[in-house]
């Protein structure tokens, strides 16, 4: 009887590694575990940080990040890239020149620019170079103040679904515009999913929870889109399913204890 091997469903997180555990690659390589594909990293750089902050920024010099994208993807299939904390000009340049010869079509970026914390975790010459690099993504996940970065003025709840759209034909691709840092005043969390292809606009609503922690919820969410695409859903069902996946790990983290500041979502709480 012939011996059949099914291969992993494989998805690779670009991103920076947080100490305490809560966003970055650890809550990347959570998420994705938890939504059952599996996960490979390449990590940009490496951050002194806790629930409470950010104490250094330590990069990793781009010869390595290149060496680290060249090992990985002569080896593995991916079905998702998730793309997050990019800190410069050179690294951003670096990672979309050692993606160039593969044609992924599903790319996930989270554009990372600041911290839950409010720490900035990107330099100021490297914006530019971040927004030329978005038309690349098949999805993009800014939150609210990095999506005012993006289009240059303030997003208030009367004009999410016209920002998103804003965003999506200027940046050439399909936007998941989270609406975590609006008062809705409803006891619900809006977010918002402009489809680049269908020129469709799209409402996700899920429970608000009252919690402060929320730390790593942005990576947890980009890497469980990219996870369920990996596994053969569609983007618009992929992102449903991610967003249902994030609110619940916040219920389940709710009454969680770790560390003094904001705390993590608890990644495995359907387990």
């Amino acid at each position: 009887m012939e011996n059949l091997k099914t291969p992993y469903r494989a998805v690779l997180t670009i991103a920076g590694s947080d100490s305490g555990g809560c966003a970055g690659i650890q809550a990347d390589i959570k998420s994705i575990s938890a939504c059952g594909a599996y996960a490979a990293s390449v990590i940009t750089t490496i951050t002194a940080q806790n629930t409470q902050g950010i104490l250094d920024i330590h990069p990793i010099p781009v010869s390595h990040i290149e060496k680290q994208l060249d090992a990985v993807l002569s080896d593995i299939d991916f079905g998702a890239i998730k793309i997050g904390m990019l800190h410069s000009s050179e690294v951003i340049d670096a990672v979309s020149k050692k993606l160039n010869p593969y044609n992924f079509k599903n790319i996930i970026l989270d554009p990372v620019m600041v911290a839950t914390s409010g720490d900035k975790l990107i330099v100021n010459d490297a914006v530019s170079s971040l927004k030329a690099f978005l038309p690349r993504a098949s999805l993009i996940t800014p939150n609210i103040p990095e999506a005012e970065i993006l289009i240059g003025h303030t997003i208030e709840l009367n004009n999410l679904e016209n920002s998103a759209r804003e965003i999506g034909r200027l940046y050439h691709t399909s936007v998941l515009l989270k609406g975590g840092h609006l008062d809705s005043h409803e006891n619900e969390i809006t977010d918002t999913l402009y489809l680049q292809e269908k020129d469709e606009i799209i409402t996700i609503k899920n429970t608000w929870v009252n919690t402060k922690n929320t730390h790593g919820t942005g990576c947890s969410l980009s890497s469980s889109i990219a996870a369920f695409l990996s596994l053969g859903h569609t983007l618009e069902d992929a992102v449903k399913k991610g967003c249902h996946y994030i609110n619940i790990a916040i219920r389940q983290g709710e009454n969680k204890i770790l560390g003094k500041g904001n705390g993590p979502i608890n990644h495995f709480g359907l387990k």
